[in-house]
């Protein structure tokens, strides 16, 4: 199959999905598929939830169509699988996504045709756990009368400079023929380049490895940053002396959540479990970047008490909600660790998200968000996430939201010490 020819179906209509439907509709015949009919239903009347694509490249990619009937798939001969793979409960990989997708694939399976995964899996998941599957429900003798592929995807929710098309793409093949298809098959939407690895499995550890490296580095300062308050030094100021030095990261402490950074390193850690090795250095830093939540609402009632406000019956604001800024992303996020701990000490917790709707927080975590912000209410106030709305609201008009003898925390490090906010 030459790239011209492909006839796509990208099954999953997320974050990563519809940008791939959005670029490769405006040149080839591309079908948007998901089991979710709401879903396909706001797309096909021009609406994207996430954000994550306008109308107008919607209305762009005028080979674009949107469907929730698995027939569908029938004429296609290129399958793109974006679909989810979180953690369960022991933060476990949880495949059933992957699986399902690969079981719904099979049957509309011909001779020739292509499966790209851009799921973010362990190494070797795609040829061990995917292809069974898809020759089971086939027929059909994979890298003999069909082939895989892997392309990891790297979309940041929210951020419109790094999109597909303008970040290097990784991309592989089963076959050193396939991985040249693939290869030249995403030359076509991004255009700053590709990386074509040697193998599936190589593509896959890169992906993997990306989000781990970041998921360390924050935990590093993350702990810096507690080891820092019992030395009463302040983290910011120690982070920019260091900062001076040419090869410094510039990393900050915070909450990590999303999909990614906060699950991609527990699909590593299962692999490298499986072949008999105990990763210390990724389980260590993943327990300590999921501990913040609760941490930074420790730091909070321990400000409360030395000013003598009580916890209990206390009026406390959570600005922002999503994982992260200016995005309504909820995947994940460890805001609600704060708000949990609070409301474990019998503390009253607004929370408040300009990005998220009301209805998204009572689906996924059984509260309501506060409607509008009322002055001079609140015990104490944390700021949790960097949106732009709260940046231009300014440290004046925060500050009045909360009571004269109040705690103000930023997480976030929007405004200079001076301004009164206590931070990481």
């Amino acid at each position: 199959m030459k790239p011209e020819e492909a006839n796509i179906a990208i099954i999953g209509l997320g974050y990563v999905g519809l940008p791939l439907v959005t670029s490769f509709g405006q040149l080839y015949p591309t079908l948007g598929y998901d089991i979710r009919t709401d879903r396909v239903k706001e797309l096909r009347s021009g609406k994207d939830s996430t954000l994550e694509v306008t109308a107008e490249e919607l209305k762009a990619a005028s080979n674009a169509s949107f469907s929730s009937n698995p027939e569908s798939l029938a004429d296609c001969n290129v399958y793109i699988v974006t679909v989810p793979t979180p953690v369960d409960s022991h933060n476990r990989p949880d495949l059933e996504p992957l699986e399902r997708a690969s079981q719904l694939i099979g049957p509309y399976l011909n001779k020739g045709d292509v499966v790209i995964y851009e799921s973010t899996v362990f190494p070797g998941a795609t040829e061990e756990i995917c292809v069974p599957i898809l020759e089971m429900a086939s027929g059909l003798t994979f890298n003999a009368d069909f082939f895989a592929g892997y392309s990891p995807e790297r979309i940041n929710p929210g951020d419109k400079k790094h999109s597909l098309a303008n970040v290097v793409k990784v991309t592989a093949g089963s076959t050193p023929e396939v991985a040249d298809f693939v290869d030249e098959l995403y030359q076509k939407v991004v255009t700053v380049g590709t990386h074509k690895a040697s193998s599936i499995k190589v593509a896959e550890a890169a992906k993997v490895i990306e989000n781990t490296q970041r998921d360390l580095n924050i935990a590093l300062i993350n702990e810096l940053s507690i080891i820092f308050n019992k030395l009463d030094i302040d983290t910011e100021e120690v982070l920019k002396a260091a900062g001076t030095k040419w090869n410094f990261l510039n990393f900050r402490p915070g909450l990590v959540g999303g999909h990614c950074i906060s699950v991609d390193p527990y699909y590593l850690t299962h692999k490298a479990q499986d072949v008999g090795y105990h990763p210390e250095v990724i389980l260590s830093g993943r327990r300590i970047n999921d501990n913040m939540g609760v941490y930074i609402a420790n730091r909070v009632v321990q400000h409360m008490t030395q000013q003598r406000i009580h916890v209990v019956d206390s009026k406390i604001l959570i600005l922002g909600l999503s994982f992260k800024e200016n995005c309504p992303d909820l995947r994940n996020t460890r805001v609600v660790d704060i708000r949990n701990t609070l409301v474990g000490l019998n503390a009253q917790v607004d929370v408040y998200d300009p990005w998220v709707s009301s209805e998204a927080a009572q689906e996924e975590f059984g509260f309501e968000l506060l409607s509008e912000l009322n002055n001079n209410e609140y015990n104490a106030v944390i700021l949790a996430v960097a949106h732009n709305e709260f940046q231009e609201l300014g440290a004046e008009k925060i500050k009045a939201l909360a009571k004269s003898k109040s705690i103000l925390f930023d997480v976030k490090y929007l405004f200079p010490i001076e301004e009164g906010f206590y931070r990481l």
